[in-house]
């Protein structure tokens, strides 16, 4: 992994909302093709963090450079070269699956002669062929977001940014759902990935683990653990936000 391109650069980031500050001096770098897990308690600052590397948000300091693009002077730019999947689901469900497929490629800008070929063979292998005219809203949740997900880097982007995206989805449409995470990365697409399930934690390359908008690890989940002493990277995770991480 030590020879891969680094697609995103964050050096000594910080986001304040008046005299609250949400991110506090984090840095990190991810490689091309990485699975990068960004965990945290609620209020942790992993949600207002993914924010900026997504140009939706602009740094209060610091810097971050995402797919080459700098986040705070480029953010549209950025936007061009990323995927997003959001946890409160991003499809419309009134449409058609198809439809939704049209939908959000014509806004990724994939090419219009690409669009119809491209959604076969998506369908096709998601399984989907015989629901390609069923309206979104009728399909069983785990579909639904697989779907999401296949449509969020239908465009190929360097990297793809998922805020929790396996939430209200029961454990084994969970283990689909990163299988194409899976498929993804050996595409060379990066997956940015913020979870609360620990056990999600073990299919990342690498994770950080933040606790009142700091970093306060960042290692493998192997190396975690054994720093830690255990076999569960749940228990990694309660010592760190508790502060017991030294």
């Amino acid at each position: 992994m030590k020879d891969r391109e680094e697609v995103i650069v964050v050096k000594e980031l910080v986001k304040r909302f008046g005299t609250f500050t949400a991110v506090d001096r984090i840095s990190f770098e991810v490689r091309r093709g990485e699975i990068f897990g960004f965990l945290g308690a609620n209020g942790a600052g992993k949600t207002t963090a993914m924010r900026m590397l997504c140009g939706l948000s602009k740094p209060t300091s610091g810097s971050g450079r995402v797919a080459g693009c700098d986040i705070a002077r480029q953010p549209e730019k950025v936007k061009r070269h990323i995927g997003y999947m959001s946890q409160k689901f991003s499809l419309y469900e009134d449409l058609k699956v198809w439809e939704n497929i049209r939908l959000f490629a014509g806004i990724y800008g994939v090419r219009s002669d690409e669009i119809a070929r491209r959604t076969r063979l998506l369908l096709d292998r998601l399984g989907l062929a015989a629901e390609r005219d069923t309206p979104v809203r009728a399909l069983p949740q785990g579909w639904k977001q697989k779907l999401a997900f296949s449509v969020s880097v239908f465009h190929e982007p360097e990297i793809v940014f998922l805020d929790e995206p396996t939430g209200g989805v029961d454990p084994s449409v969970r283990r689909q759902f990163w299988n194409l995470i899976y498929e993804a990365s050996d595409r060379g697409i990066t997956t940015f990935v913020t979870t609360h399930y620990m056990d999600e934690a073990e299919y990342c390359d690498r994770v950080s683990i933040m606790v009142d908008g700091r970093i306060s690890a960042l290692d493998t989940p192997a190396n975690l653990k054994q720093r830690f002493h255990t076999d569960r990277m749940e228990d990694v995770f309660y010592r760190i936000a508790q502060g017991n991480g030294k």
